[in-house]
């Protein structure tokens, strides 16, 4: 297939965008490098991908309909995987418009190309903060995600709900997957593990919420796009899906931090501080339904993750080391 993939120059988006490739598909990867992290780890993550043969690169928001509908003129792309998005829970209590330039504006005007250019699916990421602050365990599709905690988590309920009534309207095929804290080489930087192993190599203390009591469903970045390559290429779904993409597998944030202290050789000075506004103090995803539909088996221990992690960040430690994204002095 060809396959359009916004985000590209992302951290999820550079593995699929590989993967795909791999796999011998044409991707035409749309993104807009933004200044969120430092665009130099944006510029090397597609400097490795315009090295593929089946690649091409194009630079622009998402938000733009002219551009987009160029782009779809051009490329024709059989199936769309919309990962361009502006991330993070925390940025988005005081930079809110970008989340809704981005992940509202922007999802309308891919959607509604895709639907006029008869592309047959479009996935898309959500995410896991859409289950608010539920304290039912796991995480469910079928759980109630109505009482978003978080602007993010607002504008990514919004996406599904937005792609529930093209699908219902239109008959697009829409699959939405709610991602649950990936990790792994090539990572975003206002990530714990990225931003814990940062400080730590510099000697500065670390910021610990909710006094370590913090539980997160970390998956590993090949574990999640193996469930996104199945979500764009498996034929036996239902027009309209949401699925969880997690670990199944909760690891206590003490005990991340514990691991990096090992492989890292030094030990962590921990600042220890309240819940933010919009956390959760657990995730953990119910992924009996991804099993079920696209085959989904995560195979990554926290232990050899965060092996390979540490193993790219010493092969990479210049450009790790001098990294940094918009929320980094918050």
């Amino acid at each position: 297939m060809r396959i359009l993939v916004t985000g590209t120059a992302g951290f999820i988006g550079f593995h699929l965008t590989q993967k795909l490739i791999e796999l011998g598909h044409d991707v035409v990867g749309l993104d807009n490098f933004n200044d969120y992290y430092s665009p130099s780890l944006k510029e090397e993550r597609h400097r490795i991908l315009k090295t593929l043969p089946r690649f091409t690169e194009v630079r622009g928001d998402i938000a733009d309909t002219a551009l987009l509908k160029k782009l779809f003129d051009e490329h024709r792309p059989d199936t769309v995987c919309n990962l361009a998005a502006q991330a993070g829970v925390r940025y988005s209590l005081v930079n809110p418009g970008v989340y809704i330039h981005s992940n509202l504006d922007g999802f309308y005007a891919i959607i509604d190309a895709a639907l006029a250019h008869k592309v047959q699916r479009l996935v898309y990421a959500s995410s896991s903060s859409v289950y608010g602050g539920n304290t039912k365990l796991p995480f469910s599709e079928e759980d109630r995600v109505d009482q978003p905690i978080s602007l993010y988590a607002a504008t990514k309920r919004a996406n599904e709900l937005i792609a529930h009534s093209y699908t219902h309207l239109h008959g697009i095929e829409t699959v939405g997957l709610r991602f649950f804290t990936v990790y792994g080489p090539w990572g975003r930087p206002d990530m714990a593990i990225w931003q814990f192993a940062q400080r730590m190599m510099k000697g500065e203390p670390i910021k610990v919420y909710n006094h370590g009591a913090m539980k997160r469903d970390f998956t590993y970045i090949d574990d999640i796009v193996a469930g996104i390559v199945a979500a764009l290429t498996t034929r036996e779904l239902e027009r309209y899906e949401i699925m969880n993409l997690g670990n199944n597998n909760p690891v206590e944030l003490m005990h991340v931090i514990k691991l990096l202290e090992e492989g890292l050789g030094c030990k962590a000075t921990m600042h220890m501080l309240p819940i933010q506004q919009g956390d959760v103090p657990v995730t953990y995803a119910d992924i009996d339904r991804a099993k079920a539909k696209l085959g989904f088996e995560p195979k990554t221990t926290i232990e050899e993750g965060l092996t390979r992690f540490l193993a790219w960040l010493r092969a990479h430690e210049k450009i790790f080391m001098t990294t940094t994204f918009a929320g980094s002095g918050s």
